[in-house]
């Protein structure tokens, strides 16, 4: 069961531990007292965390399983993560991308140890989105992009069988990689010059996935020009199936990020 679980959470991860995000929605840029919309070009990086767990139905070879697996669950078979976003925005127009990958890995005894001793399994996720935008409202205290582009899955599981047994040595794996089409909107409220709130909703699908969407809101802290941070919480979701191979999750928790303007 464990090794479902992880398979599972693997498959999910970027997705997540993952965000379809901008990083003028993570840095929506605080207000000077005159204020003046951004001419040229201005450029945003930032890297952020999101403590999710995962809750869904995943299978392959035409068999499924539920899993429900904590925030704990997940982190205690971590190995590493690589999310940040980049965007590059001209006045009114803008392009941004966000990378998310999450490797995970267990070990654990198998039955009766006939077949094998025991099993290492290995799970990785990559969630990969790039959209261009439009800004359709930009005043002092509020501003409303509107975004369209897609969203790339990759979901890779590892088995590797130890001996002695019948089947020490074997390796087995299972991939799948799809796209889909998404749009969406993303938008800012700033009560003063340094304390905001931000947030954003996008939906896809259609292509590959039946539906994939992602919502997420949060309240951030302009401390200085070109450095902010912000804290909230996030939900993504994806209905795949292909093959006999299901991915039908949602992955939900805090985020938390910092950016970079220049």
């Amino acid at each position: 069961m464990k090794l479902k679980v992880l398979a599972a959470a693997g498959c999910s991860l970027a997705i997540s531990i993952s965000v379809a995000a901008a990083a003028d929605v993570i840095y929506p840029g605080a207000e000077t007292v005159e204020y003046q919309a951004p001419s040229g070009w201005t450029f945003s990086v930032a890297g952020y965390g999101w403590l999710a767990g995962l809750e869904g139905t995943v299978g392959t070879g035409g068999r499924t399983a539920h899993v429900d697996a904590s925030v704990g669950d997940i982190l205690s078979n971590f190995d590493i993560a690589v999310m940040g976003l980049a965007e590059a925005r001209y006045e009114r127009f803008g392009i941004f991308t966000d990378f998310n990958y999450v490797r995970l890995s267990a070990s654990s005894d198998t039955p009766f140890g006939i077949l094998a001793s025991s099993a290492d399994v290995t799970s990785q996720s990559l969630m990969w989105t790039t959209a261009a935008e439009y800004r359709l409202v930009d005043a002092p205290e509020v501003s409303l992009d509107v975004l369209a582009g897609f969203r790339l899955y990759s979901l890779k599981n590892e088995i590797d069988f130890n001996g002695p047994g019948l089947l020490a040595g074997v390796s087995l794996s299972d991939q799948q990689t799809w796209a889909d089409p998404i749009v969406g909107l993303k938008a800012r409220y700033s009560f003063t010059p340094q304390f905001y709130l931000t947030g954003w909703g996008f939906l896809g699908g259609g292509v590959s996935a039946d539906v994939t969407w992602d919502v997420m809101a949060g309240a951030g802290y302009q401390f200085t020009d070109s450095f902010s941070a912000v804290l909230g919480y996030r939900a993504s979701g994806v209905d795949y199936e292909n093959d006999g191979f299901v991915y039908d999750t949602v992955q939900q928790g805090p985020i938390v990020g910092a950016v970079f303007r220049f």
